[in-house]
């Protein structure tokens, strides 16, 4: 019998399967919001859930050392950073009562085509006609997910506006460049998002009516929540697994391969919807999603091409679903036509 080791997968493997395994997570994780939400206010889940990445990534990054800090000198631009993904991230949890799990998250999707059409005048990025023919029908995905023929339903304006700050903060991203580690990144947007959801909450819960459908935007915790912290934290570190799942993947494989299995979460939200809620896509959402993974996926295939004949590093690719993932700063060098 042969008692040579198996040999470690590569590099490509390891980099598809954390990224399949972070975004079935960030499906537990968003489904697992879904349901607090019947009980909790939005607002303790999300600060929930930075309390325990920040507990995970500060001893971890005292551990580690080396480019992971946790002093930065780039605090203004993790600030604002961190005021995009809570702005956003508190309307894409506020939609949930009102829509589907699959609904909601086929328009976030819009996300990378809002950064990559962002890239073009914030970092003068080039966007080539295949590019820009695959966005048109992404954005087409987006306007059919959003129902308009059977009237425009205003909530979904929600996650539509999430996937937009959320563009912005990877704009931010790769202005802060390779300046800071992932980890450290990822700290400081966390950290700064919690504190600034606080006031947040309670300004829209002055704002906000409340009444049966808005339960979910109340100030306030309900009774019992002390002493019952268990669903609290393992939503929190459930989401950071897969942070850390996903930080993995564009570590260890080239961000043009990984980025178009940032798409499988669609179909992962669809099917647990089903399993869960018994919740069945309507058809427009369903056509949306098929556009707008087909888009991503024409997208993705492109870079890996323009990858191999080693024209400019991806551009698009670099613009993922996945909160705390930090592209590389774009060099001079990087400003050719892909």
């Amino acid at each position: 019998m042969s008692t040579h080791p198996l040999p470690a997968p590569s590099r490509a493997v390891q980099g598809i399967l954390c990224i399949e395994a972070a975004m079935l997570l960030f499906v537990v994780q968003d489904a697992a919001m879904k349901s607090l939400l019947a009980s909790y206010p939005v607002w303790p889940l999300l600060f929930a859930r930075s309390v325990v990445a920040v507990m995970v990534l500060v001893p971890l990054i005292a551990w580690l050392g080396g480019s992971h800090s946790l002093r930065s000198a780039l605090w203004p631009l993790h600030l604002a950073r961190a005021a995009l993904f809570a702005a956003g991230f508190s309307m894409f949890y506020a939609a949930f009562p009102f829509m589907g799990l699959a609904e909601v998250s086929t328009i976030f999707f819009a996300a990378p085509l809002f950064t990559a059409l962002m890239a073009a005048p914030f970092l003068g990025e080039h966007i080539g006609a295949h590019r820009a023919a695959a966005l048109a029908v992404g954005f087409a995905g987006v306007v059919i997910a959003m129902q308009p023929g059977g009237g425009l339903d205003w909530v979904a304006v929600l996650p539509l506006l999430c996937a937009l700050t959320y563009a912005g903060s990877q704009i931010l991203a790769r202005r802060i460049g390779e300046r800071e580690s992932t980890l450290t990144v990822g700290l400081y947007t966390l950290a700064f998002s919690g504190v600034l959801i606080v006031p947040a909450g309670w300004a829209v819960a002055q704002l906000v009516p409340e009444s049966a459908a808005t339960q979910h935007l109340r100030w306030g915790l309900p009774e019992g929540t002390l002493t019952d912290l268990a669903p609290l934290a393992a939503l929190g570190l459930v989401g950071m697994v897969a942070y850390m799942l996903a930080s993995r993947a564009y570590q260890v494989a080239n961000a043009s391969l990984v980025a178009p299995f940032d798409y499988s979460y669609l179909p992962f939200a669809a099917l647990l919807a089903y399993v869960v809620w018994a919740e069945v896509p309507p058809p427009a959402t369903l056509a949306g999603m098929t556009l707008i993974i087909a888009s991503g996926l024409y997208i993705g295939w492109r870079e890996m091409r323009a990858a191999r004949r080693g024209d400019a590093p991806p551009v698009i690719a670099e613009s993922t679903f996945t909160p705390g993932h930090l592209p590389p700063q774009p060099g001079p060098e990087d400003d050719r036509a892909p």
